[in-house]
């Protein structure tokens, strides 16, 4: 079966699922132009001071806040970029009452940014940062656009990205809603995602519904446990559903 059959296989899936959950990873936001991480052209593989695994720890910005802001607001800032096909495409279906929510994988807010309301950050937002002394809550602009490199609120404290760093757990009360999430839809729809990094392998095993779609460039190890494979762009996909 070529991708065009396929895409019209998952065309007929979707119209007759009723709950629908879509999975996602750095693949749909590089359709936006932004850098993944792992791939060969990702932030991981690129030359710095520090390696970037490093940079994004807790241990890492606890100790050198300003090295971490330097390459935060450098290589982090989604602000400048905008929603691609895909992110449209699964607001139009949430508007339509077809899918139930969003799980990602990415911090950009680039889903709502495209319309979508449900939507499951596993890993945090860049839109969302905090005061480590008050808690008050800051905007992704006052963060990025901050004329110092470490941004401070008005009490002294620094100002935390809302992001999961490197020793730092996943926000537990979203993580068990994407699990009920997954083990209640009817579809999953995994997409730019290898599938090869936790919470996502983990997550999928959850899955119980009849339709489970896998979209990627690239082959996942979990390949074996999907309905339908497609092994193409995102965008280029979601370009041709109806």
């Amino acid at each position: 079966m070529n991708n065009e059959e396929k895409i019209t296989q998952l065309n007929n899936m979707i119209k007759e699922s009723n709950k629908i959950v879509f999975f996602g990873g750095a693949g749909v936001s590089t359709e936006s132009g932004i850098p993944d991480f792992r791939s060969k052209d990702g932030l991981y593989n690129m030359k710095y001071k520090y390696p970037p695994e490093q940079i994004l720890s807790h241990t890492f910005f606890i100790n050198n806040p300003k090295e971490f802001f330097i390459f935060y607001k450098e290589k982090l800032n989604s602000l400048k970029y905008e929603p691609n096909i895909a992110h449209y495409i699964l607001a139009k279906l949430e508007e339509e009452g077809k899918l139930h929510s969003v799980i990602t994988q990415n911090i950009d807010g680039l889903h709502q940014k495209a319309g979508s309301k449900n939507v499951l950050e596993l890993h945090g937002s860049v839109l969302r940062n905090y005061c480590m002394k008050c808690n008050k809550f800051f905007d992704a602009n006052f963060v990025f656009n901050s004329k110092d490199i470490i941004p401070k609120c008005e009490c002294g404290g620094i100002i935390k990205p809302d992001v999961v760093l490197y020793e730092e757990p996943l926000n537990n009360d979203i993580y068990e809603q994407a699990l009920k999430d997954i083990s209640t839809c009817d579809m999953l729809i995994i997409a730019g995602t290898s599938l090869s990094v936790y919470p996502a392998s983990y997550l999928v095993q959850y899955f119980r519904g009849k339709h489970l779609v896998l979209i990627n460039k690239d082959k996942t190890q979990l390949d074996y446990m999907a309905n339908l494979v497609i092994n193409a762009n995102i965008g280029d996909v979601f370009s041709k559903l109806k």
